[in-house]
């Protein structure tokens, strides 16, 4: 029997029916203690799964925090819907030949929310913030490619020498070389643009009241219960339709779908469980769905043996049929990956085939070729997440087919992590979201060797070609040669197999009848909620 099927009969089957169940069982109690809760007229209520870290932009590192931190603050550039950069703070910029001066010239007139003009001084001083020690930023790399960021950094200079003023809303910033999605870093939260009095006057405490140009403000935070913000009068360009957004602090997926279907929350992102339920029968709710710039993966670490020889791990990508997963136990919730860039990165880029597809003979032949015949004993380290496990299951049985023999074993988050970045774990599941649209971020973080274990190259792959095709693309100006390095670069990844593409995944998520006009962005850091409204009647 094949293994996915006989795994969908005995487990993925009985999980759902239990799960249905279960939500049956917590939608009669849950509905009969919860209400409806009054809400605030004209303001949006949203979920969060998780307490924000941090709103202070130089130190966000997480998705929930950067999505925050979007409708507060700006920067000199910013992505729209499409993934096409634009404008922000920055009326204009000019790069210079050589691709290492940047000059920008800021729209006069932009308030801070405490009336306060924004000027050229304070965009380099959010630069040197996020650079100074003493700040402690997580986030450095989005500026240290600066001439004298190293420097400022060491503590071996007292301002960075590479960004200038050049004038009230005139400032350069000068690279120690060519990078060429330099302004795609630019478009980061960490590059948001902070008043110093605002700062200084709050210290660490800055967080809880941050000041920005943003469409919002922070009104209030009640941690891990809920946040709130309000409009911002004083934004310069059009104003929200919204007067605000309550972000309710929820955990747990059961209790989220009750509060929407009682209505306390407005949209909500579908979970995993509930994805067919709802996909099929929406009710009154809409559904919006929005491709993802990630890549979902199984990491080989290429330095372990028996995975330091190419031909095993090609035989793993062989003995995996990654599309029957996908359209089944993942309900086709995204679209097959045969590389590591998404496709929404992809539209210059000529067709990738894909050289892995399910041919489980092969794969015994590679084993046997590489001295392997009889299979070897292999651990597949994860998080502990149901869905996580569901699908490493079934990985496990395809690969019992050809003699791998996988034994399983669950982390909580971070030790996970530890193990994965120290090159513990032998094979582990893993996912790598875009921090800036470029073919760059998912190539350069995963597969250049000087990011070994945290850095995001955690198959503690190394490949010299690559890292010069990599290099290369990084200072390259032109865009079709640049494309040309990258589909070079990628396809020697691919063939080198230091992991098992599977899929890139899809958001779905239910709004109730009264919002209109919400549209997911592909990077969720780039939405800054202006275009939604809200309607009384829900028609």
């Amino acid at each position: 029997m094949n293994p996915l099927t006989h795994r969908q009969n005995q487990t993925t089957a009985l999980f759902y029916s239990w799960y249905a169940l279960l939500l049956v069982i917590v939608f009669l109690s849950e509905i009969a203690c919860r209400q409806s809760l009054p809400k605030k007229e004209g303001f949006l209520y949203l979920r969060l799964n998780t307490n924000p870290t941090t709103l202070d932009p130089a130190l966000i590192v997480d998705v929930t925090g950067a999505s925050i931190g979007a409708k507060l603050f700006n920067g000199l550039v910013r992505f729209d819907r499409d993934l096409t950069l634009q404008p922000d703070i920055a009326e204009k910029w000019e790069i210079s030949p050589g691709g290492t001066t940047y000059t920008f010239y800021l729209h006069q007139g932009i308030l801070f929310s405490n009336g306060r003009e924004v000027t050229a001084d304070d965009v380099k001083y959010s630069f040197e913030r996020v650079l100074n020690p003493a700040t402690r930023s997580p986030r450095t790399w989005v500026l240290d490619r600066i001439e004298g960021a190293q420097e400022f950094m060491q503590n071996q200079a007292k301002e960075v020498s590479g960004i200038r003023v050049k004038g009230r809303y005139t400032l350069t910033i000068q690279l120690k070389k060519p990078f060429t999605p330099f302004l795609s870093l630019l478009s980061l939260t960490n590059a948001s643009v902070v008043p110093k009095e605002e700062v200084e006057k709050w210290g660490a405490d800055f967080s809880s009241h941050v000041v920005g140009t943003g469409p919002f403000m922070l009104q209030e935070w009640q941690h891990s219960q809920q946040l709130c913000l309000v409009a911002n009068p004083k934004f310069f360009r059009s104003p929200p339709h919204l007067k605000g957004v309550v972000y309710r602090i929820i955990p747990e997926d059961l209790t989220t779908i009750v509060e929407f279907e009682i209505g306390n929350l407005d949209i909500i992102r579908i979970p995993a469980p509930e994805f067919h339920k709802y996909y099929t029968h929406p009710g009154k709710y809409s559904i919006k769905e929005q491709p993802g710039i990630n890549i979902y993966y199984l990491g080989l670490n290429c330095q372990q043996p028996p995975l330091n020889d190419i031909r095993v791990r090609q035989a793993i990508s062989f003995a995996i049929d990654r599309e029957k997963i996908r359209t089944t136990l993942f309900e086709k919730r995204g679209f097959l990956a045969s590389g590591p860039i998404p496709p929404l990165l992809r539209k210059s880029f000529s067709p990738l085939k894909d050289p892995f597809t399910y041919n489980p003979a092969k794969a015994r032949e590679l084993l046997k070729q590489a001295g392997y015949p009889d299979g070897f004993p292999l651990t597949i380290t994860i998080t502990a997440l149901p869905e996580v496990l569901d699908i490493v299951e079934v990985i496990q049985q395809y690969l019992q087919e050809v003699e791998i023999n996988v034994s399983i074993v669950q982390l909580e988050w971070s030790s996970f992590k530890e193990a994965v970045a120290r090159g513990k774990a032998q094979a582990f599941w893993l996912s790598w979201w875009a921090d800036y649209p470029d073919a760059e971020n998912f190539l350069f973080p995963l597969f250049h060797s000087s990011n070994w274990g945290a850095g995001g190259n955690r198959s503690f792959y190394k490949n010299p070609a690559v890292d010069l095709l990599i290099e290369k693309a990084q200072q390259e100006p032109d865009l079709a040669a640049r494309i040309h390095l990258f589909h070079e670069a990628e396809e020697t990844i691919i063939n080198d197999a230091p992991v098992v593409f599977f899929w890139h995944q899809t958001d779905y998520y239910l709004e109730q009848p009264r919002v209109k006009n919400f549209i997911p962005y592909p990077l969720t850091t780039s939405e800054d909620g202006t275009d939604i409204y809200l309607t009384q009647s829900g028609k």
